[in-house]
């Protein structure tokens, strides 16, 4: 699984607890699986579709810096299917984790539309790579 983005848990995301509000993770979440999933379908059209059960293992609280991890698991013919896990980037603790994100691919009128990917594609320097031994 790959972790590309860091969040600093701030006194406005916290709950009369004191820790992180469920929701607002949920909303980072949303947020960096929706780019995972048009930069790897290539198309700024896409939907949330489903989520899974959400596990929540542990609580972050002020100051803590999370990392956002995505890895996408299953290349429909218009969907993109995403696992995620947020964890506590100087302890590794575990905060969430989601097993299933369904995200689908839209035409101009907003219908679900094939993407005829079926491997993740990776835009470095310029250069398509994908995750197959080609």
């Amino acid at each position: 699984m790959n972790f590309y983005t860091r969040k600093w848990v701030k006194p406005e995301d916290l709950n009369p607890n004191g820790t992180l509000f469920g929701g607002t993770l949920l909303r980072w979440i949303d947020e960096e699986a929706v780019i995972y999933a048009i930069v790897q379908l290539g198309n700024p059209k896409v939907v949330t579709k489903f989520i899974s059960e959400i596990n929540f293992v542990s609580s972050a609280k002020q100051g803590d810096i999370l990392e956002l991890g995505i890895e996408a698991i299953n290349f429909g013919t218009t969907s993109l299917t995403m696992r995620c896990e947020v964890r506590n980037k100087i302890s590794r603790k575990t905060i969430l984790s989601i097993d299933k994100l369904v995200f689908v691919n839209l035409d101009e009128d907003g219908n679900s539309a094939p993407h005829g990917k079926d491997s993740i594609t990776y835009a470095y320097m310029g250069i398509e790579k994908t995750g197959r031994d080609d």
